[in-house]
């Protein structure tokens, strides 16, 4: 029975895998000839495109009708921006992988995407495989495999125990914030990426500020740039 038991359950699996092997994917693109060029590049593998936003509200829209995987997200588009909208669908639908598809390889993108949630920061210079790999990474849950700009960037961002600086008069979680605030994030920005209040991030700013003796972020940008905590 329990080899009985064993095998019906390989044969559940089974089932289960040959069911889950299409990823559903959303892509969204102000430029109809991206997404007809995203459409061709992804045929013939295990990604299934079900819906084609040109905006970031269509792209919203699409994502609770047609409930996908994965949505593949432009940055820049008319509207409600990729950024605004990744924060929409990952507020609205959690269960939804974002993976970020952009012409700019830019440090501040790539941070705020990582604090809205997006599981992936993909250049539309990527290969094919690179960017079916991304997908079907996003859709199982899988840590992204791509080393450089979103890793570094993410790694930053997530660093909370860093050894003490003498030199450095900030608090572990101040140093945390200042990070934020040098690649160029928001206050509501920094508070979902540090799951803390916009209140908090506002008081850790001004402590910030008066530490290192600066008037304004920008100045407190230079100031973690020239210490390397970025």
């Amino acid at each position: 029975m329990a080899r009985g038991g064993s095998s019906g359950q390989r044969y559940l699996e089974r089932v289960k895998q040959v069911f889950m092997s299409s990823v559903k994917v959303v892509i969204a693109d102000d430029h109809e000839v991206v997404r007809r060029g995203l459409v061709s590049l992804l045929a013939g593998s295990e990604v299934k495109i079900v819906g084609e936003a040109a905006s970031g509200d269509e792209a919203i829209k699409l994502a609770r009708k047609h409930k996908p995987d994965v949505v593949l997200l432009d940055i820049r588009m008319p509207g409600k921006d990729g950024l605004a909208a990744l924060e929409k669908i990952r507020a609205d639908m959690p269960s939804v992988r974002v993976v970020m598809l952009s012409t700019f390889d830019n440090p501040t993108y790539v941070a705020r995407a990582v604090a809205a949630g997006a599981h992936d920061y993909m250049l539309k210079g990527s290969t094919r495989a690179e960017l079916i790999n991304s997908i079907t990474g996003a859709a199982a849950g899988q840590l992204p495999m791509r080393a450089g700009e979103l890793r570094r960037v993410a790694t930053t961002m997530a660093n909370r125990v860093a050894a003490p600086d003498p030199d450095i008069p900030l608090t572990q979680r101040e140093t945390q914030v200042l990070r934020h605030m040098a690649l160029g994030l928001s206050n509501k920005e920094i508070a979902q990426s540090l799951t803390i209040s916009v209140e908090t991030v506002k008081e850790h700013v001004q402590n910030i500020l008066r530490k290192i003796a600066v008037s304004d972020r920008t100045q407190a940008a230079v100031w973690a740039v020239r210490r390397g905590l970025v």
